[in-house]
């Protein structure tokens, strides 16, 4: 990480790369409900803190904030968000921890449209080329049958293995087989995705397909795990300079305690070290003058590979890629109240066109995606 980096900074990237991929400021999210909150309470009697590993911890005071705030996320009213423990006009801490969230999306789309979100951001935190190792734990059943596994194996092959690692074992397998695996490769270690059921199976390969139709390199890593129970289906690392990592997973059963019911729900935490600073500068984020909004898997394949470019042009922009519901787009895109929108459906994915709608006048215009930054630079 440069030296360079402050803790405005950091939260000025956060916000930029939040806004062109759909995740908005919790705060903003909060504010705008504030009156309509809950009474702060506790967390509930279900959930342990103890039990629960750092990175989970983190998820499930964030969820606590959400639920104070009186929002509640669903599959028909997703929320995709972002969240720090550094906020404007406050004093930095030496550890600033982003979180973002897309809670109430089932579909692999959620967990594709937020790897690239943070790939990018870990990308510009550390100024460096970034690593996607990806692997799959698989959905409850399957966490079940591979923990039998590694009971199986931590038992058959104990004589040859570190005693540390086997004595963890009997406390926690999961916590056991990551400590094994981090201190020299095993080849004989059961794999998490041999067990995948039918439907964690099919979770995890349209979540590839989705990554290679965007050009968005990756790793298979066998040995990528996640512990305990709050985690299911997809876990991943993305790495950029030695000193900024970032971990995701599912997480929908943390939820229950918090709405009632399990979410659909997935999660991205990344730590960044800081010098000491004074009290954060607020930031000055412009308005959007667009509105990008998609309709079809084409177009939201389409949408993700442009994410970056139209950010690193400048374009004051934002857009929902998670959301396939085009109600749902439009709705928040009358929150927002840009004076433009910019929509693509499968014909123009397919013709590599957008449309740019004028929403005062209704007037329409066809643009090509070769000449599409150029156009929008001079309307906006």
């Amino acid at each position: 990480m440069k030296d360079s980096l402050k803790p405005d900074d950091v939260l000025r990237r956060a916000h930029a790369v939040g806004t062109y991929y759909g995740f908005t400021p919790f705060a903003a999210l909060a504010a705008a409900n504030r009156g309509h909150g809950l009474k702060a309470t506790g967390y509930p009697p279900e959930i342990n803190l103890d039990a629960l590993d750092p990175v989970a911890r983190d998820v499930v005071a964030f969820l606590k904030q959400v639920r104070d705030a009186g929002l509640t996320p669903s599959t028909t009213r997703p929320l995709f968000m972002w969240h720090s423990n550094a906020a404007p006009g406050r004093t930095a801490p030496r550890t600033i921890t982003l979180q973002f969230h897309a809670m109430g999306v089932d579909r692999p789309i959620a967990d594709a449209v937020l790897i690239r979100a943070m790939r990018s951001l870990v990308a510009d935190l550390g100024k460096a080329e970034t690593t996607l190792r990806i692997n799959s734990m698989g959905d409850k059943e399957t966490r079940n049958r591979f923990a039998r596994e590694l009971t199986q194996f931590f038992r058959k092959h104990g004589a040859a293995l570190p005693p540390d690692c086997v004595t963890c074992a009997k406390r926690d397998v999961f916590e056991a087989a990551e400590m094994l695996v981090a201190g020299e490769p095993n080849d004989v270690m059961p794999s998490p995705t041999d067990h995948l059921s039918e439907m964690s199976r099919k979770h995890f390969e349209d979540l590839l397909e989705y990554l290679e139709a965007t050009d968005t390199s990756y790793e298979l890593a066998g040995d990528l795990l996640s512990r305990g129970t709050a985690w299911t289906e997809t876990c991943f690392e993305i790495k950029g300079d030695e000193h900024i990592r970032a971990w995701g997973s599912r997480y929908s059963e943390l939820t229950r305690p918090f709405f009632k019911a399990a979410i659909p729900s997935v999660t991205a935490v990344v730590r960044i070290q800081v010098p000491a600073q004074g009290a954060i500068t607020p930031a000055k984020n412009g308005k959007p003058r667009f509105v990008f909004v998609h309709i079809g898997a084409e177009a939201k394949r389409e949408s993700i590979k442009m994410a970056d470019t139209l950010r690193h042009a400048r374009i004051p922009m934002t857009q929902a890629i998670g959301i396939e519901s085009l109600s749902e787009q439009m709705r928040l895109a009358d929150g927002i109240n840009a004076p433009y929108l910019l929509i693509m459906g499968r014909k123009e994915a397919l013709e590599r066109s957008v449309i740019l709608r004028e929403r005062s006048t209704h007037n329409e215009t066809f643009i090509s995606l070769d000449t599409l930054i150029d156009k929008l630079k001079k309307v906006g």
